[in-house]
């Protein structure tokens, strides 16, 4: 999962983000439904920081990150993420604020945006 972190995010924003995550029914069950966790296929995530999640594009051509919280507010608010989900998953990480490449694969048409601020779905 790619996890953004905004200037107004808090803790308890990171919990509820991580509590959210690991209970979110989004793996198939026996009938094809959307109906089962990570928790529940005995699955591991990773978490990926991207700050560029938090890009304002409704100016100009090119995206303005002021929304997006520096490196050392995001940077342990991405940690409290992942150690909650520790308690609960497998869960790894890359290097805060490291260029990495990484092999993604879409299983599925399916893509959620979970903003924790205003509870939002997209």
């Amino acid at each position: 999962m790619l996890v953004g972190v905004t200037n107004g995010d808090t803790t308890e924003d990171s919990n509820a983000l991580a509590d959210k995550l690991v209970g979110l029914r989004i793996f198939p069950d026996e009938a094809g439904k959307m109906n089962r966790s990570v928790v529940d296929i005995e699955g591991a995530v990773l978490v990926v920081s991207q700050f560029t999640l938090h890009a304002d594009l409704r100016k100009g051509r090119r995206p303005s990150f002021v929304e997006a919280a520096h490196p050392e507010k995001a940077e342990p608010l991405i940690e409290a993420v992942v150690e909650r989900m520790q308690r609960a998953v497998p869960t790894a990480t890359g290097r805060f604020g490291a260029a990495m490449e990484i092999d993604l694969v879409n299983d599925g048409p399916v893509t959620i945006i979970i903003d924790v601020n205003d509870g939002r779905v997209l």
